[in-house]
């Protein structure tokens, strides 16, 4: 007898198995996850809005499987995507900013056109930090004026971390199969800690931009957040790829013959690896030997060595006080954005606010009660504005600081210097070594905080930082356009550890699939 699996936790294969067998449709799929979505969203506010042409594409798609025709292992799977990649359909892309309700693009981001030639249902869109968490300073994270305060589902009122927040919430309890976020600095790989997901960053130039709200084109890059890392590079597969409209995917050195990411997940490749363990990294940020987090990094370690992989402990970075305490990335975001934003708008058919350019998005956002300001400020846009575009001579200067550094001292060096596979840290203290140079990290789940963990509260937004429960991840850092290494190494080390089936949160659907075509057109 047929046990239907629980979407909570139920992987690409099991969804597969069921649409083959004809136990459930697309349709049904669509119907369970909106059944999901408004049972917990008006606590999480995880989902910003839903595809009301949802049920009618999966439809199409059961009728494609009908008759024969299979696009691939994504075909009629419900997947939720970032409020800031742009769909040319009924949904907004708002970046979680009333000054972009109502705005329309004439086409399909690209990711999002990759995901429907897969034959995934783009069920809806997810809530993020407003603006990718770059309109104010402090802010808390998840929350924007478009979609409210997302909420992780581990403890109550627990921060989601990242910008990719909702998509973290989303896809962590089930409300979809799996998300997209993107990533600057830390919002694909920390909701993904944080919600005990499997977070993948790609290389900035392996999934394309176009059509995404950006920050930064030196930084930005599209991924995914699922719940194994094989669910989660199968998505990889689907949307990495040139794209003549984002000219960062035409250096790609892989793009004549892709990786398979799928393949790359089999066990036993940690045999003979040397990873690294960039150690100054951690304490240099703050971390201490007796966090939590840090414990249970240590504790991985030698399991990464009873795999078969050589350990290299420490493999520090070189002059730490400049990646600590320099400038440069924020001067590089700065300068991009004034430049990248105008570019983006361009792309809009429909603009009813007449957004044009940073000054005039602070000054609709100042003006607009529903924005909270002065509440949650502009500072950093009030910074950009001070500052240079990247078409002055003094980005290059600072972009080339920040880059030479991870060349030299930071990642890629010390990559290079210890002949490493990879280097591993606790994903609280990942992101910002990647980041500048537009490397790729894969994070994995770790752990949890015990049952007598204290509740720890966030600075900004009154959320729970950490408390009993709260999820926690580790990270692979690699070279650039090394996602297939990097997806291999974090399946041999889940497989392993096998934690993210340990996550318990507090509050989860109840909606599930039960056959018999319960849910009706």
């Amino acid at each position: 007898m047929y046990a239907f699996p629980s979407l909570t936790n139920v992987t690409l294969e099991e969804l597969n198995f069921g649409l083959e067998k004809g136990y459930f449709s697309s349709v049904d799929l669509v119907h369970a996850y909106q059944a999901r979505i408004a049972e917990v969203n008006d606590t999480l506010h995880a989902v910003t809005e839903l595809n009301p042409d949802a049920l009618t594409i999966a439809a199409a798609l059961d009728l494609e499987r009908k008759n024969g025709k299979i696009r691939g292992p994504l075909h009629g799977i419900p997947i939720i995507i970032k409020n800031n990649i742009a769909t040319a359909d009924k949904m907004n892309n708002t970046a979680g900013s009333y000054a972009l309700l109502g705005a329309k693009i004439k086409a399909d981001s690209t990711i999002a056109a990759k995901l429907r030639a897969a034959g995934v249902v783009i069920l809806g869109k997810s809530n993020l930090s407003q603006w990718a968490n770059y309109r104010s300073n402090p802010s808390s994270n998840g929350w924007s004026a478009h979609g409210g305060q997302t909420k992780a589902a581990f403890y109550p009122d627990q921060d989601p971390c990242g910008s990719s927040s909702g998509s973290g919430v989303s896809s962590s309890i089930g409300l979809a199969f799996a998300a997209l976020g993107t990533e600057t600095d830390g919002s694909i790989v920390c909701p993904s800690h944080r919600n005990n997901l499997v977070g993948i960053k790609p290389t900035v130039g392996l999934t394309s931009r176009h059509g995404v709200i950006p920050i930064s084109e030196h930084q930005d890059t599209v991924g995914p957040m699922a719940r194994t890392v094989k669910d989660a590079a199968t998505i990889l597969q689907a949307i990495a790829g040139p794209d003549p409209q984002d000219n960062y995917t035409l250096v790609n050195p892989n793009a004549k013959s892709p990786p398979d990411y799928v393949a790359a997940c089999k066990l036993g490749i940690l045999k003979g690896a040397r990873i690294g363990v960039p150690q100054n990294a951690i304490t240099g940020s703050g971390g201490s030997p007796n966090d939590t987090e840090v414990i249970a990094f240590n504790k991985a370690i030698p399991i990464l060595q009873s795999l078969g992989a050589t350990v290299i402990n420490p493999a520090n970075f070189r002059n730490i006080t400049y990646a600590l305490n320099s400038p440069d990335e924020t001067l590089v975001l700065n300068a991009d954005f004034l430049v990248n934003l105008p570019a983006y708008v361009r792309l809009l058919v429909k603009n009813p606010s007449g957004v044009k350019d940073l000054a005039t998005l602070r000054n609709i956002t100042q003006h607009d009660p529903r924005e909270e300001y002065p509440a949650r400020n502009t500072k950093i846009w009030d910074e950009a504005l001070a500052q240079w575009p990247n078409t002055d001579p003094k980005f290059k200067a600072a972009h080339d600081r920040a880059v030479n550094y991870a060349l030299k001292d930071g990642l890629i060096g010390t990559l290079k210097r210890y002949k490493l596979d990879a280097v591993i840290l606790p994903t609280n203290f990942a992101s910002s070594w990647a980041a500048t140079i537009g490397a790729p990290i894969v994070t994995v789940p770790l752990g949890f905080y015990p049952a007598d963990a204290p509740v720890i509260k966030t600075t900004a937004g009154d959320l729970v930082g950490t408390a009993p429960g709260v999820p926690f991840g580790i990270s692979f850092l690699g070279d650039l356009w090394s996602e297939e290494k990097l997806i291999g190494l974090a399946y041999a080390f889940e497989q392993k550890t096998q934690v993210q089936k340990q996550g318990k949160p507090y509050l989860v659907p109840t909606a599930e699939l039960k056959g018999g075509n319960q849910f009706k057109l």
